[in-house]
């Protein structure tokens, strides 16, 4: 099996990622409490008999009492895996898994992927819609055509739920979107336009249907395939592709595309020849989509074409044609109205509120992810995919479209009430990130790695360079350095940069630096010379303070405060400002920061104050209007007790500054979290539950991020270190390379430090 880097990791990384923590990407979570035995009595026997008669006397509450009203099932056969062929059902299960995991992500929509081990349309077909009763929605997947085309019509037919082969449908909609706004933007009405399609496969028949359907007509398109333009009674034309046939007199692609308005394109690469895109009309419109390589790179097709408006697949080109805009968000709103099909109208309507989103302003999450002047125009024509609006814009477009076109069951009443719900649904923390590793790409830093022995700091490493985040300085012992190298499968261990304190030639300086920092302190010359060569935290925040490095992460070796001690000989804190640790805690829709977590044993009220504001900071940078509790074991005084003055001054010192957030103590945690209690204390300034939680010293504050880390549902990042001169992270001794590599990426990109 090859192991050369693609796509920014090696296929040894690929199987790591799939096998590491438990194998696969799925697991199942029970959504009750099941600790007692009459919770289990509840869930199962005898209790669990209520909602079955209810059921049977009423199918419809089945959408009530039960998981089916959000579950969609990712069935194939593997007879067309992306870009890979027919491999097998089994083989086409991880990018099943991956679709699974795609729709809860961004739609958090429950999804279980299915194989199917056969070829046979019929057999598939029958076992599919016996399966009706267990899902609210079908997502057929590579499935080669023309089986696809039998398989997806006969399943609509039969089923009374949503039905949509995503490699036909989700490319359509998404070009569609596309197509509209660069019309829009080169002036031009779709019913006069002319357009060719080369590709007569699933996707480009689907979305030559849709286009169609959005006003072009029929005659003005010209649809290709490897033998040339279809045309009626030609040879060798299935009834699919027939159904697109129009008389021509263009004998191929070239002559077809003479005067054409718009190009499609989802066949093979190199399939447009430059020569051929001059031969377009004026502004023309190329949606080059074959991957992993369009049919004309987009710089080839400028070169010839200035004027032109292009789209391709790939996400390191403007105009990304993505699937992952489209699917998860059509099939919330197929379900939340309990929809019995996808039609045309809901998937015009999905296109179009696509479309008319990249013409907002773009939110500021997503402009620092993809650039800070991305705005509608030629190179933006199609929203970045993750852009937290898309849940709540085509969503409400489904399930109204659903609902005017009379396929929902259930009516939604309040659509503004709707859309809110969607936005609940999703933790904007998520997307921020995404954001953050994209900015760490546009401004990649140079990332000190103290620890570079270790696999776990090394694996991070590699991946914070191969994914283009930066370059990785790696401190360590040379040879042990490029053996593990080796062991990881790294073709080239020579272009790593290694320093080593034995031979480094930055020793002298680094030695002279630190001399005239510690002389005063009881350090002699030759003490600093054997730091410098024997401590790598040390020697390598000398690097970052000699300008050799922009940041460094370490931790794995030792302690969390013995890190800091070291780190502090060399680096100091911002002026004005006291270290302190963060432990995000991310949810499923909600996080919650809690800080000082690491360094300040007892803080005073002006350090209360000062951690308050800088972690609001952070949370505003994540996405979140910040709602801060000083949290205690007394709530506004009751029960009295003699560490409460700190606390009560830090809130008296926010009253004086207006620091533009909300923020209420001193709280017990149920006070600060919890609705309920909350409404017990109507004076409090909070508007909802607190999101950024000030711990009243450092024993609580630790003991309440690690009990958290280890009992808790939640993903966990961090500590995070804030208000060093210098970019610096240290992660826990426990710590797997995806959290290093994170920690490296918040360093780097500027979020936190």
């Amino acid at each position: 099996m090859a192991d050369e880097p693609t796509g920014g990791f090696t296929t040894r990384e690929a199987l790591f990622y799939h096998e590491t923590i438990r194998p696969g990407k799925l697991e199942v979570v029970a959504t009750k409490p099941m600790t007692s035995q009459r919770d289990l009595s509840l869930a199962y026997s005898p209790g669990v008999a209520a909602p079955v008669e209810a059921i049977a006397e009423d199918p419809s509450l089945a959408a009530r009492y039960t998981a089916r009203s959000n579950l969609v099932a990712v069935i194939s056969n593997g007879s067309a895996i992306l870009g890979l062929g027919n491999l097998g059902a089994l083989a086409s299960k991880p990018v099943m898994e991956g679709k699974a995991v795609l729709f809860k992500r961004f739609a958090d929509v429950d999804s279980i992927d299915i194989e199917l081990a056969t070829e046979d349309p019929e057999a598939f077909i029958n076992a599919v819609a016996l399966m009706e009763p267990s899902f609210g929605g079908i997502n057929l997947e590579d499935i080669k055509a023309p089986e696809c085309f039998i398989i997806e019509a006969a399943l609509r037919e039969r089923m009374n739920i949503p039905v949509m082969h995503d490699d036909q449908h989700g490319t359509a909609i998404i070009a569609a979107a596309g197509l509209i706004n660069a019309c829009h933007l080169t002036g031009r009405d779709l019913k006069t336009s002319k357009m060719v399609v080369n590709g007569a496969g699933a996707s480009a028949l689907a979305c030559t249907a849709l286009i169609k359907a959005l006003g072009i007509p029929h005659e003005n398109v010209i649809v290709c395939d490897r033998s040339g333009p279809i045309t009626p009674g030609r040879d060798n034309v299935d009834q699919w592709k027939s159904a697109h046939a129009v008389e021509t007199k263009a004998k191929d692609l070239e002559e077809a595309l003479d005067g054409a308005d718009i190009f499609l394109g989802l066949s093979a690469a190199g399939a447009l020849k430059p020569e051929w895109v001059k031969k377009m009309a004026d502004k023309p419109i190329i949606f080059a989509m074959a991957n992993p390589t369009p049919e004309i790179m987009p710089d080839d097709a400028k070169a010839v074409r200035p004027d032109a408006i292009i789209a391709t697949g790939r996400s390191d080109f403007p105009n990304q044609v993505n699937n992952v805009l489209g699917f998860p968000f059509i099939f919330r709103g197929a379900l939340d109205v309990q929809a019995t099909t996808i039609n045309e109208e809901m998937k015009v309507a999905a296109a179009k509120a696509i479309a008319e989103l990249a013409r907002e302003r773009v939110p500021e999450e997503v402009a620092s992810a993809y650039g800070k002047n991305q705005k509608f125009g030629t190179d933006y024509i199609i929203p970045a995919p993750f852009d937290p609006r898309l849940i709540e814009v085509v969503s409400s477009a489904v399930a109204k479209a659903a609902m005017d076109s009379g396929v929902a069951l259930a009516n939604i009443e309040d659509f503004d009430q709707y859309r809110t719900a969607l936005r609940s649904r999703l933790n904007p923390t998520t997307a921020v990130l995404t954001g953050v590793y994209n900015e760490a790409k546009a401004n990649p830093k140079r990332m000190v790695f103290a620890e570079a022995e270790e696999e776990v700091v090394l694996r991070a490493a590699i991946q914070y360079r191969d994914f283009g985040y930066g370059t990785p300085i790696l401190v360590g012992r040379t040879k042990a350095v490029v053996n593990k190298l080796h062991q990881l499968s790294v073709s080239d261990p020579g272009s790593f940069e290694i320093q080593n304190s034995a031979d480094s030639q930055h020793v002298p300086a680094m030695v002279e630096l630190l001399y005239k920092r510690l002389q005063r302190r009881g350090y002699t010359e030759r003490d600093v010379r054997r730091m410098v060569n024997q401590n790598r935290n040390i020697f390598s925040s000398l690097l970052v303070a000699l300008g050799h490095g922009d940041g460094m992460i370490s931790g794995l070796t030792k302690t969390f405060a013995q890190t800091v001690r070291e780190v502090n000989m060399v680096l100091d804190p911002k002026p004005d400002a006291a270290p302190f640790g963060i432990h995000m805690m991310l949810g499923k829709n909600h996080t919650t920061f809690l800080a000082d977590t690491t360094i300040n044993e007892r803080p005073d009220a002006e350090q209360l104050a000062h951690i308050a504001k800088e972690t609001a900071a952070v949370a505003r940078r994540m996405g979140h209007e910040p709602r801060v509790a000083f949290l205690s074991y007394s709530t506004f005084g009751n029960p009295s007790g003699q560490w409460l003055g700190n606390i009560r001054e830090a809130v008296a010192t926010l009253d004086s500054e207006n620091p533009g957030f909300e923020y209420e103590g001193e709280m017990a945690p149920d006070a600060a979290l919890n609705p309920k209690v909350m409404e017990l204390y109507p004076f409090s300034r909070l508007s909802a539950p607190a999101n950024v939680l000030v711990m009243p010293g450092l024993q609580s504050a630790n003991l309440s991020a690690k009990l958290l880390r280890e009992l808790g549902a939640n993903t966990t990042v961090g500590p995070m270190l804030i208000g060093m001169e210098k970019p610096v992270q240290i992660a826990p001794m426990t710590a797997i390379a995806p959290d290093v590599l994170t920690l490296a990426v918040l360093a780097s990109a500027g979020v936190v430090g």
